[in-house]
């Protein structure tokens, strides 16, 4: 059998030595390299040859890969990399490892063109300067091939057990039954719709309720998929703490029932849950834990992931804190190298579909077949947002110019300064507290992009010189730069000035609040979808199935599929209560009747209730009438920025035998992800929509909608409005034996576009009826747009 690996690979395995070094950063952009490569590649001559296809073998491993370039008339092979700063202050170690890679090209290509030696090339160019330094050896075809196999034979011993683990895992998860009696109600046709998907190859797109068990209905096929499909990696992506703990207990489960099951599972945390020397720069000057990191990390891998091998490993965050101590190595980089060697990964949504997202970037630098499971996916609509959204607070800058660093260095001062004064003559430009630009102002984009440089050099020339308010700006100032080059349809550029109200003109230039704000995520997730083998997105909300296929860049092909529930209309009293309008001119006359619905449900059945408001200051207007009204009765608020202790005992209140109300915004860490079955919760109120504000900003994102889908409101209010009512609903019913009431309180679930948005087993699908005019649903006319909308396309 044979076992094959990437030349960049091999050696990151091979040739790492001594400290873990991040001073000589940041690295460029993939963008900013691929363009760095081609630039270095243009300036060859004609018969250059870029990216050559390269393989060789030894024993039972092959090795493959893409050098850089090969220039056949000066008989010479190029190592390309790029970068920003001081070459001259990059840690050896690196250099080393440069050298071990382009040296086992340099062997590639001898064997491959019969070439007897052949000069070896470090190309470093510099994606600010554009300016190269090459580093060059005349090496002879043998000694690179002396060079390959020992590097060959370092790996070919993991190579071995790497085949054994992966022969002895296809084996196991052939013969891997259903870890329960029987699949529930529901369970198998979302089972078989993901196995097919992945047979297939396709994207599948998962509407299935809550309580049907959605984790391990699309792990279990999924898993069973993998060796007929020579499925690399299963990679478990989700939005919350809650969703990995549900994935990772949901994997202990499966090893549990097949205690042979030699399956590797890692955990993925942030670096802030992982860091153990929080205060310290991650270098071996600062760190012990980085302090000879690649010297020790062999002997911390083979313990992470060869221990206990029969049985499976389970890498959760407090073991793979317990092997990094025991052999003195960082935690949190200890968990990134392991990603090379797990069977799945379980993380957040970033370590894949992030710019700069781990998982991703080791897929395709290793070209595995990857498949992806992406848990509660209504939510990456709004993190695919976030992740490639860019903003800059005046605060930070503030800050930034006020450091210890600004103070002492002048150059640094200097194009801080610079980005203050470009930044007070845009705002003192701007006509009105809100505007949108077509592109990001020039100027300012100018000065952020010399400051960038001028803090690299900075940075890299005073790597013992921590300034956490500087590096807060730098990174935000680089995000904000990157998202501008990559600026299109799918995102806008707009700067809010702070005022009291819209109209009012802000009086202080440069205070103004600077965004390059995704709209649509589509065009950044779509090729992270496309680059997986399979990729299944599940959520027991994802109505309508077009609005999630648009913004999340779902493949034309994709499968869709709508598991029926296993609960019906008894199990559920839903009731719409028509006499109640929570439109924001109506707030004040909705107390009285929402506190009487409240205290008449609560009479008629005691027990513990969830009330959901579309703000704080709505839910505690609420809460202060039923105090005054119904002192009896026990109830608890949700509060701003609660911490997660404060959380833990918001929810423990909620037991069998407890009774009360909570009160709670919708949306919020509380209406979803939580489960209370039985009779820790027996029903609950909504006293909203859930529409997003009506503001400027949402009104452009409105219009950018109907130019792209031509459903503006839809997409921007409805939608994701009733998306979260849905969720919060949700908490209700968690089991086929639970019983529980929800109460709408809003006239305008009554209306027939609105309904047909709720789950049909609600049963208050609409008969028929006439849509009802938008502004009726939102009781706010459109506000005037900054400026008129263009016809634009993705």
């Amino acid at each position: 059998m044979t076992y094959t690996v990437a030349v960049r690979e091999l050696c990151e395995f091979t040739a790492k030595q001594g400290d873990l070094d991040l001073r000589f950063t940041p690295a460029p952009t993939a963008l900013e390299g691929m363009a760095g490569h081609a630039v270095a590649a243009a300036r060859r001559g004609a018969g250059y040859r870029a990216e050559v296809a390269l393989s060789g073998s030894y024993q039972t491993l092959q090795v493959r890969g893409r050098a850089d370039g090969y220039d056949p008339e000066r008989q010479r092979i190029d190592e390309v990399k790029t970068f920003k700063g001081r070459l001259d202050r990059q840690p050896a170690s690196h250099r080393a490892l440069h050298w071990a890679q382009a040296k086992v090209y340099g062997w590639l290509l001898c064997q491959q063109e019969q070439l007897a030696h052949i000069d070896v090339a470090l190309v470093y160019l510099d994606v600010g300067t554009q300016q190269e330094t090459v580093f060059t050896q005349r090496c002879a075809a043998g000694d690179l091939r002396q060079h390959f196999e020992a590097q060959c034979q370092r790996f070919i011993a993991w190579a071995a057990q790497q085949m054994a683990h992966r022969t002895a895992r296809d084996a196991a998860l052939t013969a891997l039954t259903f870890p329960f009696g029987g699949f529930r109600t529901g369970q198998r046709p979302l089972a078989e719709a993901v196995y097919k998907a992945a047979t297939a190859g396709r994207c599948l797109l998962a509407q299935a309720p809550t309580g049907i068990g959605k984790t391990m209905g699309t792990l279990f096929p999924l898993l069973k998929a993998v060796p007929a499909q020579r499925i690399d990696k299963v990679f478990f992506l989700a939005a919350k703490t809650s969703g990995r703990q549900t994935a990772l207990d949901a994997l202990s489960r499966l090893s549990d029932r097949a205690p042979a099951l030699p399956l590797r599972v890692l955990e993925l945390v942030a670096r802030d849950k992982a860091c153990e020397h929080p205060g310290n720069a991650c270098h071996g000057e600062s760190c012990p834990l980085a302090k000879g990191f690649y010297d020790r990390l062999p002997a911390a891998r083979a313990a992470a992931v060869v221990n206990g091998e029969a049985g499976g490993t389970m890498l959760h965050q407090a073991q793979v804190r317990k092997v990094a101590l025991q052999h003195q190595v960082c935690p949190y980089y200890l968990s990134q190298e392991l990603a090379r060697w797990a069977d799945v990964v379980v993380g957040d949504y970033n370590y894949y579909f992030d710019l700069g997202g781990l998982l991703h970037g080791l897929a395709q630098a290793n070209q595995w077949r990857t498949a992806l499971l992406v848990d509660e996916a209504h939510n990456l609509v709004e993190r695919g947002r976030k992740m490639y959204t860019a903003e800059l607070r005046p605060a930070a800058l503030a800050e930034a110019r006020r450091s210890p660093t600004a103070a002492r260095h002048a150059p640094v001062k200097k194009v801080l300064d610079k980005v203050r004064r470009c930044w007070v003559a845009l705002d003192k430009a701007q006509a009105s507290a809100y505007a949108v630009h077509d592109t990001f102002p020039d100027k300012l984009l100018a000065a952020l992009q010399q400051c960038g440089s001028t803090l690299t050099e900075h940075f890299t020339d005073h790597p013992t010189e921590p300034d956490a308010a500087l590096q807060a700006f730098y990174f935000d100032a680089l995000h904000l730069v990157r998202m501008a080059e990559l600026l299109g349809a799918h995102s806008m550029v707009d700067i809010t000035q702070p005022t009291h109200s819209y109209s009012d003109k802000a009086t202080t230039p440069g205070d103004s609040t600077l965004c390059i704000r995704n709209v649509v995520p589509a065009p950044f997730l779509q090729p992270r979808l496309a680059a997986a083998h399979t990729s299944t997105l599940f959520s027991a909300t994802l109505q309508p199935a077009r609005y999630y296929a648009d913004l999340l860049g779902l493949p034309a092909d994709h499968w869709w599929v709508d598991v029926e529930s296993p609960f019906h209309a008894a199990q559920l009293q839903v009731q719409v209560a028509r006499n109640i309008s929570t439109r924001f001119p109506h707030r004040a006359a909705s107390l009285e009747p929402i506190v009487a619905l409240m205290a008449r449900q609560f009479q008629a059945r005691p027990g513990n209730y969830l009330a959901f408001f579309s703000s704080y200051d709505y839910l505690q207007q609420v809460a202060a009438l039923f105090a005054q009204r119904h002192p009896e009765v026990p109830h608890w608020c949700q509060t701003r920025r609660m911490l997660e202790a404060e959380q833990r005992a918001f929810l423990d209140r909620f037991t069998p035998t407890s009774q009360g109300i909570a009160f709670a915004v919708l949306g919020g860490a509380f209406a979803e992800g939580i489960d209370l079955p039985g009779k820790r919760l027996v029903g609950a109120f909504l006293a909203t929509l859930g529409l997003p504000q009506i503001n400027p900003v949402n009104e452009q994102i409105r219009e950018r909608m109907h130019a792209l889908f031509g459903a503006g409101y839809d997409y921007t209010y409805l939608y994701p409005g009733l998306q979260k009512v849905v969720q919060a609903a949700g908490r209700v019913i968690r089991t086929p034996s639970d019983e529980g009431v929800v109460h709408l309180m809003d006239d305008r679930f009554g209306h027939a576009q609105v309904r047909a948005l709720l789950p049909h087993w609600w049963g208050l699908h609409p008969r028929a009826g006439t849509p009802v005019p938008r502004q009726d649903l939102d009781g706010h006319a459109p506000l005037p747009l900054p400026r008129p909308a263009s016809k634009i396309s993705i």
